[in-house]
């Protein structure tokens, strides 16, 4: 009798940590939109247009937008938009102009001295919603 209480004991605990694993590990949660970038020829301005579209049934409001432009992986400038709200399914444009003396002093290096100009614009958008 007392084998069987200690065994089901031993189950019970293990079926409560394989159960109370998952829940714990999904603190996270699901984003709700989905970017796409697009920019042109960047010489002493580049202009960064962003797409986001909202993925969810839930209105997101308070959305801003930041860009951060790189130049053969250094960073050359940043911008800022506020975007305002999107509807449910609904999708917004936004961009903004990366206007520095960085930018222009690597498209000058590049026509003097060639070599490779690669443009890398990483975007992060923040937002809020009712849940």
């Amino acid at each position: 009798m007392l084998k069987r209480l200690a065994a089901t004991a031993l189950a019970a605990a293990a079926a409560t940590t394989l159960v109370a694993a998952p829940a714990a590990a999904s603190t996270s949660s699901a984003q709700l939109i989905r970017t796409k970038s697009y920019w042109g020829h960047c010489e002493d301005t580049c202009k960064v247009k962003v797409r986001i579209k909202n993925i969810s049934r839930k209105t997101l409001f308070n959305v801003k937008l930041n860009v951060t432009l790189k130049i053969n992986g250094r960073k050359v400038g940043s911008c800022y938009d506020s975007v305002g709200s999107i509807g449910a399914y609904r999708v917004r444009y936004a961009a903004c102009t990366v206007r520095t003396a960085r930018l222009s002093n690597a498209w000058d290096d590049f026509q003097d001295y060639g070599g490779r100009y690669y443009k890398y614009a990483s975007t992060y958008v923040s937002y809020r919603y009712y849940r």
